[in-house]
């Protein structure tokens, strides 16, 4: 079987193979100043006195509170650039018989909702009822400002740096777990509370980074933020050596895991750090600014933890587990989709 024909696995497009496509389809336009790269989380334009940052992502997994995962996911993408977001457009499609007024109303409000905690404007899209689709599905657009001084690529990552992980992981998909597999989970012994608080880790600790994100962006020098998504923490670290051009050294110890996250993904035989993992930021920062942010992250209730260190690209990408160095976890495809097929 030849590689064009070569069936591919569910989730993000393969590194290599996206890397390939956006080198050949370049753009052109000189007011681009991030464009198209595997690792950065927004394009970005050149308006003079201001960059606009511009992030789409579609919402496939969810079924349940679309609308609040569409806004945030972008947010978050908008936020790890040093970008305050500021309007959010939605692409609405609808399943055809099996949508209601009351559920396209309840994905709206979401929506709105959403928009309205991150002081964020609802300013279009587009909503219709589609046919062949067995579940709601949204592709968000969120756009937002950033003084052309203050903004932070994933690619900013230097030899030498901190890596800091804010937030433990995998908080999205623990969430998703749990409201996707409540009776299963139920049937297998979990407790109502232990499932409904699963549930809840959407919103506490949440899958939201605007505000660590704006905060740590404010307090010292960040030369990279990234916002791990599909693929996991592991996979986010590796797009910022990748996009940096820099080795990576990570102690797996250190990268804190939520208790119910790893039982759940036990459960289903996921590695937690290969699971979905919006909520957290990987942070980079000289040595010198990693104590500082820190200190501020975590007095806001931003639990952040130390967990590697930039390294010359010739080193490579390095793990460690209790001090010796093991392979370095790489995952196709997002482990949460082990649990749709």
């Amino acid at each position: 079987m030849s590689e064009k024909t070569h069936l591919l696995p569910a989730g993000k497009l393969p590194l290599p193979l996206l890397e390939k496509f956006l080198t050949r389809f370049a753009p052109h336009d000189p007011r681009i100043v991030v464009g198209p790269r595997a690792g950065e989380d927004a394009a970005v334009f050149d308006l003079g006195d201001r960059y606009l940052v511009a992030k789409t992502d579609p919402i496939t997994f969810a079924t349940s509170e679309i609308g609040w995962y569409a806004v945030n996911v972008n947010a978050n993408d908008v936020a790890v650039m040093g970008a305050r977001p500021r309007w959010f457009l939605a692409t609405v499609l609808l399943p055809a018989g099996q949508v209601t007024a009351g559920m396209a109303e309840a994905i709206f409000a979401q929506i709105y909702d959403a928009c309205q905690a991150l002081g964020v404007s609802l300013a279009g899209g587009h909503t219709e009822i589609t046919v062949n689709l067995d579940r709601p599905i949204i592709s968000g657009v969120m756009l937002g400002e950033v003084a052309p001084d203050r903004l932070i690529r994933t690619s900013g990552a230097r030899v030498g740096d901190e890596v800091l992980l804010v937030k433990p992981v995998p908080i999205e998909g623990t969430a998703l777990i749990a409201l996707e597999r409540a009776e299963i989970l139920a049937a297998r012994g979990y407790s109502a509370d232990f499932i409904a608080r699963a549930q809840q880790f959407l919103h506490d600790p949440g899958i939201s980074v605007v505000a660590p994100a704006l905060l740590a962006a404010e307090t010292a020098e960040v030369h990279a933020m990234h916002d791990p998504t599909e693929g996991g923490v592991m996979t986010g670290l590796l797009e910022i050596a990748r996009a940096a051009g820099t080795g990576l050294t990570v102690d797996l110890d250190a990268i804190p895991v939520l208790a119910e996250g790893a039982a759940l993904c036990r459960e289903f035989g996921l590695d937690p750090l290969g699971t979905l993992a919006s909520g957290a930021i990987l942070l980079v920062a000289p040595p010198a600014a990693a104590g500082q942010l820190v200190a501020v992250l975590e007095g806001a209730g931003y639990p952040t933890a130390r967990i590697g260190r930039i390294t010359p690209a010739e080193a490579g990408l390095v793990a460690r587990r209790a001090g010796e160095r093991v392979a370095w976890p790489i995952f196709a495809a997002d482990e949460i989709t082990k649990i749709f097929t």
